[in-house]
């Protein structure tokens, strides 16, 4: 069986399409949701540096939050942002996946296909309806 875990948010569209596209493949994967189980500032500074992207690049932006602790002021440093993450898991964006192929932030969802170690099972759309997956389990042209 395939390695594979999701930092997941149920109200969050997008974390839901990336689950049910890793369950497509027939894997049942570690679902963690980290709004009530955080990551530890190990495993948070471990997922961002397998991820190879900045530390705001894993920040939600949008969230009200952000603005309200002033978040986007550049002088903040890569620990006060992991603070505040840690501090307010809202702020950390999802889905995270990782699997034997690697670590990424899905999104969009499909983002997830490029690291799930077995073929889509079936077509797939997303909640809105959008293809993402045709019959014969290959990734719709532009996805």
């Amino acid at each position: 069986m395939s390695f594979v875990t999701i930092y997941h948010n149920p109200k969050c569209g997008t974390s839901r399409n990336t689950l049910a596209l890793i369950r497509n493949t027939g894997v049942e994967p570690e679902v963690i949701e980290y709004l009530k189980t955080p990551p530890s500032r190990e495993t948070l500074v471990e997922l961002i540096a397998r991820m190879a992207v900045p530390v705001r690049d894993v920040m939600r932006s949008k969230e009200k939050l952000y603005e309200e602790l002033a978040l986007g002021n550049p002088a903040l440093g890569d620990e006060a942002l992991i603070d505040a993450m840690l501090a307010h898991p809202i702020l950390i964006n999802r889905p995270i996946v990782v699997t034997t192929l690697g670590t990424r932030l899905c999104r969009p969802s499909e983002a997830v296909l490029d690291i799930l170690p077995l073929p889509q099972r079936a077509a797939f759309a997303k909640e809105g309806g959008e293809p993402v997956v045709n019959e014969q389990g290959e990734r719709v042209a532009g996805r």
